[in-house]
C-alpha cells in the first residue's frame, strides 16, 4: 500500500483575491460538500494521516471549514491549511479548538501580490492575523507559519522587500524580536519566532503552465512519492502545483483512490521520475521540479 507525507484535498476553488502570482483557475466554481469531503478522506485513510485542504481557492471561503475540521478529527488525520488571512477574524470561532487542526500558514505575500488589497490597511491585516495567532496559540498544540517571498534581486523585488519590511517591522515588534528577520533566515527556510510559531521565506515561484517553455524534461520530483492531490471536483492530481487538473490521473467519482494511484499514468510518472526523466509535458515545464536536482 503506498503511502503519502500528504494528500491535498482541495475543498473549493474559489478565492476571495486576484494576485498577480496565482493564475485564475478556469475551472467552474465550486464548494465541497460535507458527505463528498467524508468520502474522500475514508478513500486516502489508508494512504496517509495528513492533509492539507488546499491548491486552488481559499480554504476559509468554505461556510463550513469548521465541519470538515471535526470530520477530519472523527476519523484521526491531522490538518494543514493555507490561507491568505483575510478572513481569519470571519472564520475564528470555525477555527479555534479544533483538535484536528495541526497548522495554519498564512500567505502574507498575498498582501503584496493583490493590488487592491495592498492598498488597504497593511498594519490592520497583519495585526488581524497576530491577534488569532495568540489565541490560538494559547488554547491548542497549533502550528503558525507566516510565509513571505521576499529575497530575489531585480528593482521590482527590491520594491517588495521594502513592503515586506513593512510588515516584518510589526511581527518583530509583537513577538519583541531584537534583531531583523532578513539577518536570519536563508531561502526555503525559516526561523522560529515563538513556541510553535515561524516565519518562513522563499523566492517566488511560477506556477508551471502548458503554455511555458518545455526543458530537457531531466530531474526529479516528489509528486506521487510523498504527495498526491484531489481537486474539488473529485480529480486525482499528483501534486500540488497541477492547480488545473492537466495530469488528470482519474476521478475518485468513478474510480476508487488506491486503484487511481496504481493505473499506467500513475506508475509512468512515478517510474519516470525513479529515471530521472519527467514523462509528463506539464512536468517538463515546471520550474519548481529543478530545485530537486538532476
Amino acid at each position: 500500500m503506498r503511502k503519502f507525507k500528504k494528500v491535498y484535498l482541495e475543498i473549493t476553488s474559489v478565492c476571495n483575491l486576484a494576485c498577480v502570482f496565482c493564475p485564475p483557475t478556469l475551472r467552474p466554481k465550486q464548494f465541497i460538500s460535507l458527505e463528498d469531503y467524508s468520502k474522500r478522506l475514508d478513500e486516502i485513510k489508508p494512504h496517509t494521516d495528513y492533509v492539507y485542504l488546499h491548491v486552488k481557492g481559499e480554504p476559509l471561503l468554505h461556510p463550513k471549514i469548521g465541519e470538515l475540521l471535526d470530520i477530519s478529527h472523527e476519523k484521526g488525520f491531522k490538518v494543514h491549511i493555507t490561507t491568505n488571512g483575510t478572513l481569519i477574524k470571519k472564520k475564528r470561532e470555525q477555527l479555534l479548538n479544533k483538535p484536528a487542526l495541526r497548522q495554519l500558514n498564512f500567505s502574507l505575500h498575498s498582501f503584496d501580490g493583490n493590488p487592491a488589497l495592498r492598498d488597504k490597511d497593511k498594519e490592520g491585516y497583519v495585526r488581524t492575523i497576530l491577534s488569532f495567532i495568540r489565541e490560538a496559540t494559547s488554547q491548542s498544540e497549533m502550528y503558525i507559519s507566516l510565509r513571505l517571498w521576499n529575497l530575489t534581486q531585480n528593482n521590482e523585488e527590491n520594491l517588495k522587500r521594502q513592503r515586506n519590511r513593512e510588515l516584518l517591522e510589526i511581527i518583530e515588534e509583537e513577538f519583541n524580536l531584537d534583531y531583523k528577520v532578513e539577518e536570519r533566515i536563508k531561502p526555503g527556510g525559516g526561523i522560529k519566532i515563538a513556541d510553535r510559531v515561524y516565519i518562513n521565506q522563499d523566492y517566488e515561484f511560477k506556477w508551471p503552465s502548458l503554455d511555458e517553455e518545455e526543458d530537457d524534461g531531466k530531474g526529479f520530483c516528489y509528486g506521487l512519492r510523498n504527495q498526491a492531490g484531489i481537486l474539488a471536483d473529485g480529480t486525482v492530481i499528483p501534486c500540488c502545483l497541477d492547480g488545473e487538473g492537466v495530469i488528470d490521473l482519474g476521478n475518485i467519482e468513478e474510480h476508487s483512490f488506491s486503484d487511481i494511484i496504481e493505473m499506467d499514468r500513475a506508475k509512468n510518472l512515478v517510474d519516470g521520475f525513479s529515471r530521472r526523466v519527467a514523462v509528463e509535458e506539464l512536468c517538463r515545464k515546471c520550474g519548481f521540479r529543478k530545485r530537486f536536482g538532476a
